[in-house]
């Protein structure tokens, strides 16, 4: 069987999928806080996970996946 040549390594293909966990995890996080009554108001859309510790944790899982893609495979055949 011959060896298949992948553009990414190990590394990179371990890097991408913590970084779509994370992100997901992100997304997770500001999810929610939706109010029962149309008319009424519910004052936890404002609250400080939805609204800065959610961007964040949603921004680094999208730093990883900028490194998990730009990351140089360390193959032999260079």
């Amino acid at each position: 069987m011959a060896k298949r040549d992948f553009a990414f390594g190990k590394e990179n293909f371990m890097l991408i999928a913590i970084a779509v966990l994370v992100i997901v995890i992100g997304f997770i996080l500001m999810s929610g806080g939706g109010s029962e009554d149309p008319a009424g108001f519910n004052a936890e859309i404002f609250s400080s996970r939805r609204i800065v510790v959610a961007p964040v944790v949603t921004l680094i899982g999208f730093v990883l996946m900028f490194f998990g893609i730009l990351k140089n495979s360390k193959k032999g055949d260079i």
